[in-house]
């Protein structure tokens, strides 16, 4: 039986590769701004009936091998359009120092004081280096004099091209041209992927989580919150003492109201609001209703593959 990729409400740049080709396939909907909706599942409808598929509305793993030019997405890559939509983040925002990041910038936000923006920028420096030049212009120089100096001279620049948390001109507009190269999209999915989902699926092994929505959860952990950290470790442990076999959504509840009550209390219900939508399948975060099926993510196995 087919399974339901992308449905209504879901948004992201896979949506964005969905407009495309069903655009390509005779049946647009209309302009492309990467959110699924009526217009979009009208389109879908329209061609799963020139295909002789069931009309859903929706984009099932068949619909999908039959109109797009790639696989289906891995649950990575599924996961990652989830997260981003609850960070509010893209591949090509850009902002400065805000919040003691010195500069925050692409998919899941990476930051310069995290050295991720850095490692961006020296894999794009080693592969592509004429894209640096292209996005930056008479900048990028100066760019990879500063990404490559030491942290004290990195953090004063980061202080000096923001106004009031905002990157100034013409530094967030350059940022911008650079996170919309393909290649350098490229290299932030996989800078996401080996350092957030690599160890979320350890995370996800040591709470026996298997699941989709399970793996999802993990994600989410290790984007917002770093990790599990000791104190929701320590709360997890109590929660789960003498419950054996317990149902792994009653696990991913316990893991996900864990990790809030060791939030800051600032983020406390920012954090439970996202971490119980992905538990459950479902839920409101920042005022939009989350049904995570419609993001291709559902109580189904994650299989050998989510763990290679």
């Amino acid at each position: 039986m087919s399974r339901k990729l992308f449905g209504i409400g879901a948004h992201g740049s896979i949506v964005g590769e969905i407009h495309r080709a069903l655009a390509a396939a005779g049946s647009s909907p209309g302009r492309v701004d990467e959110f699924y909706g009526q217009s979009t599942a009208t389109a879908v409808k329209q061609l799963q009936r020139s295909l002789g598929l069931p009309v859903t509305g929706d984009v099932d793993d068949d619909t999908w091998t039959q109109c797009m030019p790639r696989p289906i997405p891995s649950l990575f890559e599924r996961a990652l359009e989830l997260t981003v939509a609850f960070e509010g983040h893209s591949y090509t925002l850009a902002v400065g120092d805000f919040d003691g990041a010195w500069l925050t910038w692409g998919i899941v936000g990476f930051t310069m004081k995290s050295g991720k923006v850095q490692e961006i920028i020296s894999r794009c420096n080693q592969s592509h280096p004429e894209l640096i030049m292209q996005a930056f212009g008479e900048n990028g120089g100066k760019l990879l004099e500063v990404m490559e100096g030491p942290g004290k001279q990195q953090k004063a620049w980061a202080s000096s091209v923001s106004i009031n948390g905002r990157l100034s001109p013409p530094w967030r507009q350059q940022f911008q041209s650079f996170g919309g190269f393909p290649e350098v999209r490229a290299l932030q999915r996989q800078l996401a992927h080996d350092e957030y989902f690599v160890t979320c699926l350890r995370t996800a092994r040591r709470f026996n989580l298997q699941s989709e929505l399970g793996i999802a959860l993990c994600f989410d952990i290790h984007v917002q919150n770093g990790s599990i950290n000791s104190a929701a470790g320590a709360l997890i442990r109590s929660r789960l003492a003498g419950k054996p076999g317990l149902a792994e959504r009653k696990l991913r509840e316990t893991i996900a109201n864990a990790v809030a009550d060791s939030a800051k209390p600032a983020f406390r219900e920012d954090v439970r609001s996202r971490k119980m939508a992905i538990a459950t399948g479902r839920g409101y975060v920042h005022g939009a209703d989350y049904d995570l099926s419609n993001w291709g993510l559902g109580e189904i196995p994650a299989g050998d593959m989510a763990f290679a």
